[in-house]
Formats: C-alpha cells, sequence, structure tokens
C-alpha cells in the first residue's frame, strides 16, 4: 500500500528486519529526509560518517549500505533509480530558515517534523542524525565548495532500502526552498516483504 507524505511534512515508523522501504517521489524534484534507529536502543542511529568510511564514497547508490554509529548495517540499498543523492548536510530546521531564506516566512522545517514524528518512539531531538537526503542534489566543486541545485528526480522515480535490522524510520517530503527548486511537493513510501522474524 501507498502512503502519503504531505508537502513539507514527515512522518516515522516500524521497518523491521528483511523489510524493503519504497522511497518515491511522484512528481519529481522533491528531496526525502530519511534518519533510521535501531529499534532496541535508539541510541543507534545512522552515521553519515561510518557510512561513508565503510563504503568509502560519498556517492551512494544500488549495491552501498547505510552504516550506524556502532559501525553496523543499517539498510541496503538494493535498487536506485536517481543515483543522485546528499548525506553531508543535516534536516532543515528553523535556523536553516533564518539563515539561508531571511526573507521568507520561517518554517520547523524537516528537523522540527522528525522530531515531533519520532517523539513516540521516545527519540529526542538531539538524537536526530544528519539524515539521508534521498534525491537531494548537493554537487561538490573541486576547491570543496557545495551547492544544492533542485533534484534531478523524475516524477515516479524511487530508491528501494532493506532494513538490515529492526529499525524506527524517520522519512519527510522536504520544506526547504532550494532543496527541491522552490515547489514543495508529497512524499510516497511504500514498505515491502515480510520480515525476516
Amino acid at each position: 500500500m501507498t502512503e502519503v507524505i504531505a508537502p513539507r511534512s514527515g512522518t516515522a515508523f516500524a521497518l523491521e528486519c528483511g523489510q524493503v522501504l519504497k522511497v518515491i517521489d511522484p512528481e519529481g524534484t522533491q528531496v526525502s529526509d530519511l534518519v533510521a534507529f535501531a529499534s532496541q536502543d535508539t541510541r543507534e542511529a545512522l552515521s553519515n560518517g561510518r557510512t561513508f568510511d565503510y563504503e568509502e564514497t560519498l556517492q551512494l547508490s544500488e549495491g552501498n549500505q547505510l552504516w550506524s554509529n556502532r559501525s553496523k548495517a543499517m539498510l541496503s540499498i538494493i535498487e536506485d533509480k536517481v543515483g543522485t543523492h546528499d548525506f553531508l548536510l543535516t534536516p532543515c530546521s528553523e535556523d536553516t530558515f533564518r539563515h539561508f531564506y531571511p526573507d521568507q516566512p520561517v518554517h520547523r522545517g524537516c528537523f522540527g517534523n522528525l522530531a515531533e514524528a519520532l517523539a513516540p518512539y521516545g527519540i529526542e531531538p538531539d538524537q536526530i542524525p544528519c539524515a539521508f537526503n534521498v534525491f537531494m542534489n548537493v554537487p561538490v566543486a573541486p576547491d570543496g565548495s557545495l551547492r544544492v541545485d533542485p533534484p534531478i528526480s523524475k516524477p515516479g522515480d524511487y530508491i528501494r532500502l532493506r532494513a538490515e535490522m529492526d529499525l524506527v524510520i524517520g522519512l519527510t517530503a522536504c520544506s526547504a526552498y532550494a532543496s527541491n527548486g522552490g515547489s514543495f511537493k508529497p512524499i510516497h513510501y511504500e514498505i515491502e516483504c515480510e520480515p525476516t522474524h
């Protein structure tokens, strides 16, 4: 069954070991911030540093795994129709809007949406790590500078990730202007397969 994340909102849910999360960009040019926590101990969380170290690449796509702060594989990317994602930038927040968009209304952003969605699982805001920003397009220049360009994802594009442990997942439809070309859109997701236990 396809679930819908409304524009500028977020959700959280359990993903059991062996299940596959399919994140879909239904209209194209939208970003979804994804965070993951171990269900048995939510102090274990997704880590961009561990992931870059163990995967030895900044270009994470099909065949790569996303690792935890305790050096355990959390998710495996098993199919990827876009191939461009970001794992450098943190979820947008009220402070992000004040910093980058001083002439626009302040929004709580993906960070605020994740904090609210994850609270029922006992996860506090300070536990929210750098997100795996699905479909986000952040080119890094040879001099080390970076910018945020509109995603290259087209309507219906998706990524599929298999859970390697029991997880709590946080997922958003991004709220920042630059991340999605200034047009706020929904994100769809589906949970596939049966758990392994």
